[in-house]
């Protein structure tokens, strides 16, 4: 993992606002407790700060304690597939999965808003697993994720884009204040088709647009043209 920021000077605070966001750290036995609190390694980064990269190899376990990483797989071509967010008291499994297997990243992951993470370093990562509720508790989100992952493989091969692009305009609220290219960067798509696809559901009265703005104007029809899909891709 890059490093993006200074190290935090007052490590009680930070740690309890870890054990915070991180309850099972306050099962794990107080020699294994202690080791991880001395070895933790406290960064804070800026947003759009890219944590690490295809092929780099992992340095340490992140826990986030505020803001949010995005995980994505990026094409040779820029094209990048958001795989999932890390938010606070939550695991990034490619991370957990590089340091059990002793593979480099296979993916990016960069912070969306300013972040502040505590990084365990590998050796300290391979003794807590020793640890049970530790253990437990990295596969149990790892087991999530594998979930939310064959979720998204399941969007992505079989519901059109028309389909997904609905439904996720109609979890942003009324008024989405995005671009068509953040919109297609959510969805692994191309900013041109789903600028067509944006002034086709305008043209049928679903949405209405504007600079850096999309308001929704028929949220049944969204929903219906969720569900069903309308054949356009």
């Amino acid at each position: 993992m890059t490093s993006h920021a200074n190290t935090t000077p007052t490590p009680q605070t930070e740690a309890e606002r870890l054990e915070s966001c991180y309850p099972v750290l306050g099962a794990l036995s107080a020699p294994a407790h202690a080791r991880l609190l001395q070895h933790a390694h406290w960064v804070r980064v800026p947003a759009g700060a890219m944590l690490f990269d295809d092929r780099q190899a992992c340095e340490g376990f992140p826990f986030v304690v505020e803001g949010t990483v995005r995980v994505s797989k990026c094409a040779p071509s820029g094209r990048e597939l958001p795989l999932y967010r890390v938010g606070p008291g939550e695991t990034c499994i490619i991370s957990s999965s590089c340091l059990l297997g002793h593979e480099d990243y296979n993916a990016r992951g960069v912070t969306e808003s300013d972040t502040l993470l505590m990084l365990l370093p590998k050796v300290v990562f391979d003794d807590m697993m020793g640890e049970r509720p530790f253990r437990d508790f990295v596969f149990h989100l790892f087991a999530e994720r594998i979930a939310d992952l064959m979720q998204l493989i399941e969007e992505v091969a079989f519901r059109k884009l028309d389909q997904r692009l609905a439904a996720l305009l109609l979890g942003k609220g009324r008024v989405l204040h995005t671009t068509h290219q953040q919109l297609a960067d959510e969805l692994g798509s191309v900013r041109e088709i789903v600028s067509r696809l944006l002034k086709s559901f305008a043209d049928q009265g679903l949405v209405k647009l504007g600079r850096e703005q999309v308001e929704i104007l028929d949220p049944a029809g969204l929903r219906k043209l969720s569900a069903e899909g309308s054949g356009k891709a």
